[in-house]
């Protein structure tokens, strides 16, 4: 299971850096990007409905323990959203042509924690079940596009070089392995470790799905995209399912 999961995060790194090289130059004008976001979408909630939230609750004697940890994570990355933010917004240097040194720093450490927290869920998830590692992993990879793609374009904008900046993202992508490890460390030396980080994962999920995907889907104001959104997430629900179903053999 531990190789599982360190292959499952070397993997959804190196599909970060491929969502980078192929969306990054034309960002706001690339297509795929609205549609990556619906895909994302579909699979984070397809993930947290279908597996996580049920493996969750299972784990507790009291139901209201997962519901009340899902929570906190909701409240929590609420909170860290919001710090990230305020620094990204204070530390931009407005002189022209000159490099935000802080601005890159901040992203940087935002988007290692980021990917360390996604390391540990899939660590999580492929120690309960295989197929629930690989749906999992599947749905952290298809948030991990748009998510890395938007921290590439900031750290271009402070002033780095393109592939500075795309080897910068792969390198604090990796963090995500050392979140994998360290679960497989501490999961006999920690009581109930990975039912809490299931239900964790759940409330990042919700969080991410409902506060940073759906408001940028909101963005988009043609009629016919709207519907090619819906079909969009759609898919993403549908691919979680027939995942899981051929990781489960049926």
């Amino acid at each position: 299971m531990l190789l599982y999961a360190i292959i499952a995060t070397i993997l959804v790194s190196a599909l970060s850096l491929t969502g980078i090289l192929a969306l990054g130059k034309r960002m706001d004008k690339n297509k795929w990007v609205r549609r990556f976001i619906g895909l994302a979408t579909g699979t984070l909630l397809a993930v947290v409905f279908f597996d996580l939230l049920p493996e969750s609750i299972e784990s507790f004697e009291k139901p209201q323990t997962a519901s009340i940890i899902i929570l906190a994570s909701i409240i929590a990355f609420f909170i860290i959203e919001k710090i990230v933010h305020y620094h990204h917004c204070n530390c931009e240097d407005k002189e022209k042509g000159h490099k935000k040194t802080h601005l890159i720093i901040n992203n940087l450490i935002g988007d290692g924690l980021h990917n360390f927290v996604d390391g540990t869920i899939i660590a999580g998830a492929f120690i309960i079940d295989t197929r629930l590692g690989i749906t999992t992993t599947l749905a952290v990879a298809l948030h991990e596009i748009p998510q890395e793609v938007s921290d590439f374009s900031i750290l271009v904008y402070a002033g780095l070089s393109r592939l500075k900046a795309a080897l910068y993202n792969l390198a604090f992508g990796l963090t995500s392995v050392i979140g994998a490890i360290l679960v497989f460390l501490l999961q006999d030396s920690i009581d109930n470790l990975i039912p809490i980080l299931l239900a964790i994962a759940a409330g990042n999920f919700i969080y991410l799905a409902m506060a940073d995907l759906i408001p940028e889907l909101h963005h988009e104001t043609n009629k016919h995209r709207i519907w090619s959104q819906l079909v969009w997430v759609g898919i993403g629900i549908a691919l979680i399912y027939i995942v899981a179903q051929i990781a489960h053999g049926e």
